[in-house]
């Protein structure tokens, strides 16, 4: 019988893997990285799908870096719209020639992708004769590498990691005569703190600062900042059983102390989310800011993309609460399509971005977080790194501890735009909290099952 061209066509795949195997198994390893992949006549080619907010910059600035260890590798990044880029990547998995090897992955994403099949198991033996002797997996914090792990399968590896952190104005802080915030800041002081930080900075009689901005508007994002003070105070969102354990006296008065914050934010604040909160913290109209821990190089260093000077911004985890000081986690991860053909590029690119090596590149050009605790016990390259090395190690390790991070299951993506709805209803007063958070229990049980 003739083979068909799917079975020829997999036949060629898996002799491809074999062979880069081969020669990935038998080269030295201090060779492997210098020597790369393909030959120049007939280079490897990949593709991968990110999001198009930091697609552009690794396509220009990671690749060629890359590429100076493995110059026979093409390396395609496509960038796509957040809102998109899960629905493009699943739609891209079920197609039964896909046309992406690599997809970078949001934490929650996950589960979904690989409960359908769609990623290839990165601690499987195919994977593993091509893994170079130095990659250590034990190197990475605990946290970052459990975004990309689902069932005991390792999916995926932390490419572009990321924390909910506090930034804090100097000299706000200075002005107003605040003590500047500390990793044993309780939300109790920050909260009597911030009557004082909202202030008149030029003697007008009108203020023309505040305490604090954040995320307040309805966005999927929006619930992570009632879960980090949430966690803070020792709640979970669900219990060991999988069921919903938020809507309790813990939960209402972490959704209460979310609401307070816009006590104390400008003028408009319910309608701010993150851009909005990273504009006024830029300009200098807000005193502390809780976002997204990557937005450091370009709100403190970056004159470009802001007003302030680095030696004005400083930068902790979140206020302390009953349990423990407040994060969350946020880690894009990458992943390789379970059906790829070029297995061996694929783990190539994203075993050097996630090494020791191409972490430090990373951070020092786009100002990503690493994972890797050896590259956050290091003394980085840039200055300005050093008190973010300090406070993104500290909260690794609260997140690993207080299971600070979303819903993990295929159904994350509906469970987060359920909490979406419902924290929005509260922060907006249409409903009391205790409300909203039985309305979301309810609607998350149902969506679980």
């Amino acid at each position: 019988m003739k083979p068909s061209k799917a079975n020829m066509k997999h036949g060629q795949s898996m002799l491809a893997r074999v062979s880069a195997a081969a020669v990935l198994v038998t080269a030295p390893v201090a060779t492997l990285h210098a020597q790369g992949l393909g030959s120049p006549n007939a280079p490897a080619e990949i593709r991968i799908m990110a999001n198009e907010a930091f697609a552009s910059t690794w396509q220009t600035q990671l690749v060629p870096e890359f590429n100076k260890r493995f110059p026979n590798v093409k390396v395609v990044i496509d960038g796509v719209p957040y809102a998109e880029l899960l629905p493009k990547m699943m739609l891209d998995a079920i197609n039964a020639d896909p046309e992406y090897d690599v997809l970078v992955i949001d934490d929650p994403w996950v589960p979904q992708l690989a409960a359908i099949g769609a990623l290839a198991d990165l601690k499987n033996k195919d994977v593993a004769a091509i893994t170079s002797a130095d990659y250590d997996w034990a190197d990475f914090n605990a946290a970052p590498l459990a975004a990309g792990e689902w069932k005991g399968m390792q999916y995926a590896v932390p490419v572009r990691s990321n924390m909910l952190l506090m930034f804090y104005n100097r000299t706000l802080y200075k002005k107003a005569g605040v003590p500047e915030p500390t990793p044993k800041l309780t939300w109790n002081e920050f909260f009597t703190q911030a009557k004082t930080l909202v202030q008149d900075t030029n003697g007008d009689g009108k203020e023309d600062a505040w305490a604090v901005d954040t995320y307040f508007v309805r966005d999927s994002l929006t619930p992570t900042i009632w879960q980090a003070i949430l966690n803070s105070n020792g709640g979970k969102l669900l219990d060991q059983s999988g069921a919903p354990a938020f809507n309790n006296e813990v939960g209402a008065k972490a959704l209460d102390m979310h609401k307070d914050l816009a006590k104390y934010g400008p003028p408009g604040v319910l309608g701010h989310g993150y851009s909005e909160a990273l504009q006024a913290f830029r300009q200098g109209k807000v005193a502390v800011m809780f976002n997204w821990g990557s937005v450091y190089k370009a709100t403190a260093i970056d004159a470009n993309s802001t007003t302030l000077k680095e030696d004005e911004v400083g930068i902790q985890v979140m206020p302390v609460g009953t349990d423990r000081a407040g994060t969350h986690r946020g880690v894009w991860n990458a992943g390789i399509s379970s059906k790829t053909e070029n297995l061996a590029a694929s783990w190539a690119f994203l075993q050097w971005l996630s090494s020791k090596e191409g972490e430090k590149i990373n951070a020092s050009l786009l100002g990503s977080f690493p994972a890797r605790k050896s590259t956050l016990g290091s003394k980085p390259d840039e200055k300005w790194l050093e008190p973010v090395y300090r406070t993104l190690q500290q909260s690794y390790e609260l997140a690993a501890e207080g299971e600070m991070w979303r819903i993990r299951s295929p159904k994350s993506n509906a469970a987060q735009q359920v909490l979406a709805d419902e924290v929005a209803r509260a922060i907006a007063g249409q409903v009391s909290s205790k409300e909203a958070l039985q309305a979301a229990a309810t609607r998350i049980k149902s969506t679980l099952k």
